[in-house]
């Protein structure tokens, strides 16, 4: 992926700062889902908040230590962060969920940013229309 701009270190601060965050409260969300007794959670929406933890953790250590993959790891937390916030908006009424989805988001936007090519990752797939996010319905 070429980089059309250079990154600002405030760029890569916040995206740090907001992909540990992320992971964090995706761990507490998930912790939580597993602590509840009428367990209306999906196994696939425990495995997504696991699954985006992990992303999450693993783009912040790679900028952190400069490693050139960093802007792939970002992609993939991009689009685990965008399928985890659609996963916890369905329960509404839920503020865990919530607080989730809202740090997923703003996580999503960070990553995106350091991608390098984020003109060129497709909106689209936000209705659905990517096969990949389908497999998750949860």
């Amino acid at each position: 992926m070429a980089n059309h701009e250079p990154l600002q270190d405030s760029d890569v601060t916040r995206c740090i700062k907001n992909c540990f965050s992320c992971h964090r409260v995706c761990l507490e969300t998930l912790h939580y889902c597993l602590s509840q007794r009428d367990t209306h959670f999906q196994g696939k929406h425990i495995a997504l908040l696991q699954m985006c933890a992990e992303a999450c953790e693993l783009s912040a250590k790679m900028m952190i230590s400069g490693v050139p993959f960093h802007r792939q790891a970002c992609v993939l937390s991009f689009e685990l962060c965008e399928a985890c916030a659609e996963a916890c908006e369905r329960y509404e009424e839920d503020a865990a969920m919530k607080k989730c989805a809202e740090f997923c988001r703003q996580c999503a936007e960070s990553c995106r940013g350091m991608t390098g090519t984020a003109v060129h990752i497709p909106r689209s797939y936000e209705a659905g229309a990517m096969d990949n996010r389908n497999m998750w319905n949860v």
